[in-house]
């Protein structure tokens, strides 16, 4: 059959359709994943965790929401670069944070980027303003000084930024606490506000209430207040952070990263995993069971011999003795599969060869004299060639399956982001006994679609291997094939 004929037959088929759909989608996403993020991602993003130190920790997607009811904390990034007010040598940046939700923030932090200074470094100062009209000092951040032998002006966080933890730490503590005493004449243990600085920060003491605590919704005012002893010193921006109780579309893991961005990025690996593999073995495969169906004596006893020693060693506990003692690299993984795919092709490949070698055409292409390669590849390739086909798309999800494998028993290639990697991180943090189900059950479903993929693929290539179900066929025929 031409392409353009095997194509019409897999479409032919619900199977079929529901296969090449799925393909389709899988690739037009993996496309868009290697559009969006770069090559490194894997080192240089998913396994920094200053990347995601502004995000918060082992939360629920956003949509869980709609699903829980109640109004939850929405993460909320603010950032400026202007001053708000400026009195004498203080400059005061301020954000105000509209709070509404039923959960308090699971964090507070600020962080400060491009200090420049002539003299001595600025005197930073984070305060809090409440909707009740109290207000708390925080944090007083400090910017290193002037070091030995350099010259000014200093530039201090051009790249990174100094980023400071409210929620946490005794000055907060105690500031909340005199604050409470001051303001509400409640004595709060200071014992009882380290536990729950968070949701302190942003209610009020009242008895009865969870922690003691009210949650007091309105309009909160962040201020850094920055004082210069220089009027050239400058401060280049200031972010203040509000953590979710909910984020993105797949929530986070324990280190903050984005899930679905480490699903995303995990899909055209997988995809590369699984039809690299699956080619290599098809081709070596179906190459050496026509050689060996075909070429006959010594030929095939060695490579019939080859293939049974290589198909009865055990696939998987040699994969990981060669991982751990070779290396991880995804391509030396790739290389170990392939290495062990081909021999049940190699096997079924040369039983189909010794039928057609005996047929009319090839005796015919032997007498006009053609050579032997390519009675192979012009007379009998052909007509093996759906069902190696047929097969090359059943490797594919094997691959796949087996590199997760590895990665689930932390084996897998470090530098790049694979689902196995994801499942085997929640696995590691207990994420399954602490009912964090989106760090495992998304991975694990991904793995069982683009597995369903290749699955429905290959049954929708059973017309072009059996021409008994084929459409065209007449209905005695079909029924026929289909009953053997």
């Amino acid at each position: 059959m031409t392409p353009r004929g095997m194509l019409r037959e897999l479409l032919a088929t619900g199977p079929g359709k529901a296969g090449m759909g799925l393909l389709v989608a899988l690739l037009a996403l993996s496309l868009y994943a290697l559009v969006a993020f770069p090559l490194d991602f894997g080192a240089k993003r998913w396994s920094n965790p200053s990347v995601w130190a502004d995000n918060p920790r082992s939360v629920p997607p956003v949509w869980t929401g709609l699903l829980s009811g109640g109004r939850s904390m929405p993460h909320t990034v603010l950032e400026t670069e202007e001053p708000a007010e400026v009195s004498g040598a203080t400059r005061t940046y301020r954000l105000r944070l509209e709070f509404e939700a039923d959960v308090p923030p699971t964090f507070l932090t600020v962080a400060v980027a491009g200090v420049r200074y002539h003299a001595r470094p600025p005197r930073l100062e984070v305060v809090v303003r409440r909707p009740d009209g109290t207000s708390v000092v925080l944090a007083r951040p400090q910017v290193p000084g002037p070091r030995s032998g350099e010259a000014a002006p200093y530039e201090r966080f051009g790249e990174g930024s100094l980023r400071v933890a409210l929620t946490s730490g005794e000055r907060t503590t105690t500031a909340l606490r005199e604050l409470f005493l001051d303001e509400y004449a409640a004595d709060v243990p200071p014992e009882d506000l380290r536990d729950a600085l968070a949701r302190a920060i942003v209610s009020v003491p009242e008895p009865g209430a969870p922690d003691g605590l009210r949650l007091l919704r309105g309009s909160y005012d962040l201020e850094l207040r920055a004082t210069f002893d220089d009027p050239r010193d400058e401060l280049g921006s200031v972010r203040f952070v509000a953590g979710g109780s909910r984020f993105g579309l797949m929530g986070t893991d324990s280190l903050g990263r984005d899930l679905a961005q480490g699903l995303l990025i995990g899909l055209p690996i997988a995809l590369f995993i699984g039809i690299t593999a699956s080619i290599a073995s098809t081709a070596i495969g179906a190459t050496l069971g026509i050689v060996s169906g075909y070429m006959g004596g010594k030929t095939d006893l060695v490579i019939q011999r080859l293939a049974d020693v290589v198909a009865n060693v055990p696939l998987l506990p040699l994969l990981i003795f060669l991982v751990f003692v070779v290396g991880s690299h995804l391509l030396l993984i790739i290389l170990f599969l392939v290495a062990f795919s081909w021999p049940g092709l190699t096997i079924l490949v040369r039983s189909m060869v010794l039928q057609l070698r005996s047929g009319q055409l090839v005796e015919s292409a032997v007498v006009i004299g053609a050579s032997r390669w390519r009675i192979m590849s012009r007379h009998i390739f052909p007509h093996t060639a759906p069902y190696v086909l047929a097969q090359m798309i059943f490797f594919a999800p094997a691959a796949i399956l087996a590199e997760a494998g590895l990665s689930f028993l932390g084996l897998g290639d470090p530098s790049v982001v694979t689902w196995g990697q994801i499942l085997e991180s929640g696995f590691r943090t207990g994420a399954v006994f602490l009912g964090w189900w989106w760090w495992v059950i998304p991975p694990g479903v991904a793995i069982v679609i683009t597995a369903l993929t290749f699955m429905l693929l290959a049954l929708g290539m059973e017309p072009v291997v059996n021409p008994r179900l084929r459409s065209g066929a007449p209905a005695g025929y079909r029924a026929l094939g289909a009953g053997r």
